[in-house]
Formats: structure tokens, sequence, C-alpha cells
């Protein structure tokens, strides 16, 4: 008896994209919020 693994790699990308994109959208909105120009060691 075999088991095969279906993988979706599309919706994996998909996945990964938007994970990234919320990210970047989440540190855009914490820089808009606070109103200052630098917010951590990062910027």
């Amino acid at each position: 008896m075999s088991f095969r693994i279906n993988t979706n790699i599309t919706a994996m990308n998909a996945h990964l994209n938007a994970t990234l994109n919320n990210n970047e959208l989440s540190n855009s909105l914490t820089r808009l919020s606070s109103g200052l120009r630098i917010n951590s060691s990062a910027d």
C-alpha cells in the first residue's frame, strides 16, 4: 500500500504572497498611525 501526497503549489504560492502582503500592510499602517517618521530601528 502506498500513499500519495498531493500538494497544490499554486495555492501555496498564493498563500505565501497574501501573507507577505498582509505583513507589509501591517507595517505601513503602523507607520501611518503613529505619526512618527521613525518607529523602529528598521526604519
